[in-house]
């Protein structure tokens, strides 16, 4: 369940000292579903509702997935986009009947000056104090809807973490969900050390920062927010259930998305440059003292000459011992 591009990713993992973890799609499963919606206007519900769903049917982000999942089903209006934009690590805008909509996050809104209501901010913080995440939708310089969403944590997560904590690996988490879910994420998985609101360009300058302190990194992510990070790391680490640029990206890839294969495939690199280390001792200590000897070194000495067969054997039992220590990697468990 372990894919490694090239051998030299397998032996940079062994060396890292911090493992930096995306938390949508990493750390949960990346299949989100929407709680609730809250408008702003109902009156128009309909309409927003239709614009909404055009405008996430155009984006690859698992948030947008669950909303058109949500969606879909109910009554609609035909909607028609003109200048439809995606905005990575802050949601998607387009025009609509001469309105300007966005749909996505804070940030986004902040970019575009849209402004809540003191009801739809105080909805944002119960949102939020809950572990969800939020989408926000705009027309013009107005929030006129809610969409709250909720990603369940993968069930291994804890356990791994604690493991790679354990295996002396530091665990931070970038994410670009708000600082609240972070933290509650973070307080279930046992992460402590996290960054909330995080572009992709900032995860990327994250580790920069990181590996300029002299610390070997790798980056676990899915998606094509991590792409950056994923290429900047040491090592870079794709869950299999990822984007193709994620995959693409990483030099190794977990294929079934289980975490536990995180921590397999760390100590199997640690296994691995110690098995090569002892198989070079078991490949030049049989020649180092049985040609010398079987060339005569020792015959001027005692007279002792080593049957030309048993330095012959002592050759082979030197590939045999490497052989066999290297299968002992087969054994390399959780």
């Amino acid at each position: 369940g372990i894919l490694a591009k090239d051998a030299s990713a397998l032996e940079r993992l062994q060396a890292i000292d911090v493992l930096v973890v995306d938390k949508t799609g990493t750390i949960t499963l990346g299949m989100p579903t929407v709680q609730d919606i809250i408008w702003e206007d109902t009156t128009d519900e309909k309409h927003t509702a239709s614009v909404a769903l055009a405008l996430e049917k155009q984006s690859e982000h698992p948030l947008a997935s669950a909303i058109v999942n949500h969606l879909q089903p109910q009554p609609s209006v035909p909607v028609e986009l003109r200048h439809f934009q995606s905005r990575t690590g802050l949601g998607v805008t387009a025009e609509v009947d001469g309105h300007k909509y966005a749909l996505g996050n804070e940030a986004l809104m902040s970019s575009i000056k849209a402004r809540l209501t003191g009801a739809m901010t105080e909805q944002v913080r119960i949102a939020q104090e809950a572990g969800n995440s939020v989408a926000l939708m705009a027309r013009d310089t107005e929030v006129v809807g809610l969409f709250v969403l909720a990603d369940e944590v993968r069930p291994n997560a804890k356990d791994t973490i604690k493991k790679m904590q354990r295996l002396n690996v530091e665990v931070v988490m970038l994410t670009g969900d708000n600082e609240m879910v972070a933290q509650n994420v973070g307080r279930i998985v046992g992460v402590n050390n996290f960054q909330a609101n995080m572009l992709p360009q900032d995860k990327g300058n994250a580790i920069r920062e990181m590996q300029a302190s002299g610390k070997v990194v790798a980056m676990l992510g899915d998606g094509i927010n991590d792409a950056e990070a994923l290429a900047q790391a040491d090592v870079g680490i794709a869950v299999g259930s990822g984007v193709d640029v994620a995959l693409e990206s990483a030099d190794i890839t977990l294929i079934n998305s289980n975490l536990r294969q995180l921590v397999k495939a760390l100590k199997l690199s640690r296994e691995t440059l110690k098995t090569i280390k002892q198989n070079l001792f078991w490949a030049f200590i049989y020649n180092l003292i049985a040609i010398p000897v079987a060339a005569g070194v020792l015959y001027p000495i005692n007279g002792f000459l080593l049957n030309p067969m048993l330095a012959g054997a002592a050759m082979a039992m030197s590939s045999i011992s490497v052989l066999l220590n290297s299968l002992r990697l087969k054994q390399v468990g959780l």
